[in-house]
Order: C-alpha cells, then sequence, then structure tokens
C-alpha cells in the first residue's frame, strides 16, 4: 500500500505527462511543457526514491528535492497560465494538486529535518 504523498505524486506526474502530450500535440508549445514535464514528474521520483533511503539524512535530502521541484512546478503551471497556454480551469486543477502535494512535503520536512 502506497502513501499518500507517493500516490498524490505519481498522480501528478501521470497529469503532467498528459499535460505535456496535449500542449506539444495541440498548442504546439514545447519549451515550458518540458520544464513542466521535468520538474512535475521529479517529484515523485525523489518521493520513491526518499521513501527507500538507506538513512534518515537520505529520506531528507529527496523530501527537500520533491519539495523544490513541486515548487518548480507550480512556477511553470502559473507561466502557462499566464501565457495562455492552460486554461483557468486547467490551471486551477492542476495548481490545487501541486498545492497539496507541497503542503504535505513542507509539513514533512518541518517534522524531518529537526
Amino acid at each position: 500500500m502506497y502513501n499518500a504523498i507517493e500516490e498524490k505524486s505519481f498522480e501528478f506526474a501521470v497529469r503532467t505527462v498528459n499535460l505535456y502530450k496535449y500542449l506539444t500535440t495541440e498548442k504546439k508549445e514545447y519549451i515550458l511543457s518540458n520544464q513542466l514535464l521535468r520538474s512535475g514528474t521529479s517529484v515523485g521520483a525523489n518521493v520513491a526514491e526518499g521513501e527507500k533511503g538507506q538513512t534518515k539524512p537520505d529520506f531528507n535530502a529527496k523530501m527537500n528535492n520533491a519539495l523544490k521541484e513541486a515548487n518548480e512546478s507550480f512556477y511553470w503551471l502559473r507561466l502557462l497560465y499566464r501565457t495562455e497556454y492552460l486554461t483557468e480551469k486547467e490551471f486551477t486543477s492542476l495548481s490545487s494538486d501541486i498545492n497539496e502535494i507541497i503542503s504535505i512535503l513542507v509539513s514533512i520536512c518541518k517534522k524531518t529535518n529537526i
């Protein structure tokens, strides 16, 4: 059974991949969408790696990396929205997901970085 952050970050990665496919196929946007693809999929990869970390410092480093990637993903979503590649509905849905992930990661980082 996966924990909440693993599942949420994996589902966000799936949405990011699908958004990338849409943006490159339908909107012919390659640069910003690639940046989002890289950061959006990296969140879950860091979480998964951290969950299987060998030491507490290993876990802490990966969760902090995941948080940095989540913050970057939110930046790219904002930029895609403000440049009219995303509709308000698309942005709201995706930003809600990544902000929930950010909140969870902030909580994890605060608890484990003591």
